[in-house]
């Protein structure tokens, strides 16, 4: 397998991985939807961040230990279970203690939208940091497509570079899409059921990785 096979094969695994709908779709289009542009890439940035790092890990090695070690898979397992349990948590109790027609930007929220680009990077990178499965992943199939003569570490940080790349494109569409529907979403009863919507996702994801499902 030449360098270049091993890109577009890769491409191709990522790509299908990329477009299939799961907790990153379902964080994306919730913020964005709610017309927090910047703190929706920063969501982007945060999750493609992650991924780099487990590429990153996975290409010197690091990561195995997730496989070879039931302790340290399970810690990070059931932290980001916690992690996901309560941010779906949060996202509910906030709808169901919203005033009524209170959906005017508080002076706090405003101050969240301007620092939303690190809020939401920061979001975006422990969703992903703390899936245990995106590290088992990159485990598992990384190594797969790296040429045996070719450089270990280079060639695996350039194919989690084309996952990255291919997550920021369908990321742009998702954020597209979600400002499409930002109109109808300034409802308050519109943001109540997209954020019951999402936060039920997000804690049934949390409630996967924490039964191991």
């Amino acid at each position: 397998m030449t360098i270049t096979t091993a890109l577009w094969s890769f491409a191709l695994v990522v790509g299908l991985l990329t477009l299939t709908p799961g907790l990153d779709t379902a964080l994306i289009l919730r913020t964005a939807a709610l017309g927090r542009r910047r703190r929706a890439w920063g969501v982007v940035l945060g999750i493609q961040t992650g991924t780099l790092l487990w590429g990153t890990l996975t290409s010197l090695g690091v990561t195995v230990l997730l496989t070879a070690s039931h302790l340290a898979y399970e810690t990070l397992r059931w932290a980001g279970a916690a992690y996901l349990l309560w941010m779906g948590a949060r996202m509910l109790w906030d709808t169901w203690h919203r005033a009524p027609g209170g959906d005017g930007p508080t002076n706090a929220q405003l101050l969240s939208d301007r620092n939303g680009l690190y809020g939401g990077w920061r979001q975006g990178t422990l969703t992903n940091l703390l899936n245990p499965k995106v590290g088992v992943f990159y485990v598992a199939v990384l190594p797969q497509f790296i040429p045996p003569t070719a450089p270990h570490f280079a060639t695996g940080v350039l194919l989690t570079c084309v996952h990255i790349v291919l997550g920021i494109v369908w990321s742009t569409v998702l954020i597209a899409f979600a400002q499409a529907l930002r109109g109808w979403l300034q409802r308050p009863s519109a943001q109540n059921l997209l954020d019951r919507i999402t936060g039920t996702v997000i804690a049934g994801f949390g409630l996967r990785l924490a039964i191991g499902d």
